[in-house]
């Protein structure tokens, strides 16, 4: 169960090596967090990550999940639920994709449509049934600022997420009164390796920016978080900017 203040006791991260998911499990672990679940596939860094928590003073398991596969997705995230109450789930996995390869190659365009969209909606709603049923706890879903509207520079992974943010959205309003909150999260670019080499955006942040807004949410039972917050007024404006101005942006 959630201390007096909010903060999760256990905590099970959908995508166990994503960076933010990782800062967001150092500072609960430093609060209160005493149990992690890392989902994702397994590899040296899944190790390397579920050591670094343990180092932490966490009682930190593994569990096999690939987003690719939703078929395995109630058997793998059941198993978890099984062993005791979850207090928060953080959907953090998710791909970035290459624009221009994707573009000119379909077959990666809907690996990245099946990655960030049709496996979150699969283990979003396992997870969802499963909260409901034990009648508690927070589900944090990591979208993003591209998934406000469509850029020339990123439509692909923009339209992914804009579909994640809408799905998150309506499940937070579907379970709302069933004592399951569920959190949106809309970072704007994120020095991480998913971004290496790319040009950095204004209001450029970072995994432990995230994670603090994260905690600040999860005290507050925000709905939508916006990280930084100033984003909200920016993305206020290109939201509504007429098509033909937002074309000619450099964005």
């Amino acid at each position: 169960m959630k201390d007096a203040f909010g903060m999760p006791q256990s905590l099970l991260v959908l995508g166990g090596t994503s960076e933010i998911a990782l800062a967001t499990a150092r500072r609960l672990i430093a609060r209160r967090t005493r149990t992690v679940w890392l989902a994702g596939r397994p590899s040296p860094a899944l190790g390397a990550a579920t050591e670094q928590l343990r180092a932490l003073g966490a009682e930190v398991r593994t569990v096999p999940f690939d987003a690719l596969d939703p078929e395995s997705h109630e058997e793998a995230l059941g198993k978890v639920f099984a062993e005791g109450d979850i207090d928060m789930v953080l959907l953090a996995f998710g791909v970035l994709g290459d624009q221009a390869t994707d573009e000119r190659e379909p077959v990666q365009a809907v690996r990245v449509a099946q990655t960030n969209y049709t496996g979150a909606v699969s283990a979003g709603l396992v997870c969802a049934r499963e909260l409901q049923t034990q009648g508690h706890g927070s589900l944090v879903v990591l979208s993003s600022v591209a998934g406000e509207r469509a850029r020339r520079s990123n439509f692909i992974y923009g339209s992914s997420k804009a579909g994640l943010d809408a799905f998150a959205q309506g499940l937070g309003d579907a379970l709302h009164g069933t004592g399951v909150h569920v959190m949106v999260v809309r970072p704007g670019f994120v020095r991480s390796r998913m971004t290496a080499g790319l040009a950095e955006a204004p209001l450029a942040t970072t995994p432990e920016a995230v994670a603090t807004a994260i905690e600040t949410g999860l005290r507050r039972r925000s709905e939508l978080v916006w990280v930084p917050g100033a984003l909200r007024v920016v993305m206020a404006a290109l939201r509504h900017a007429p098509r033909p101005l937002f074309r000619r942006l450099p964005i």
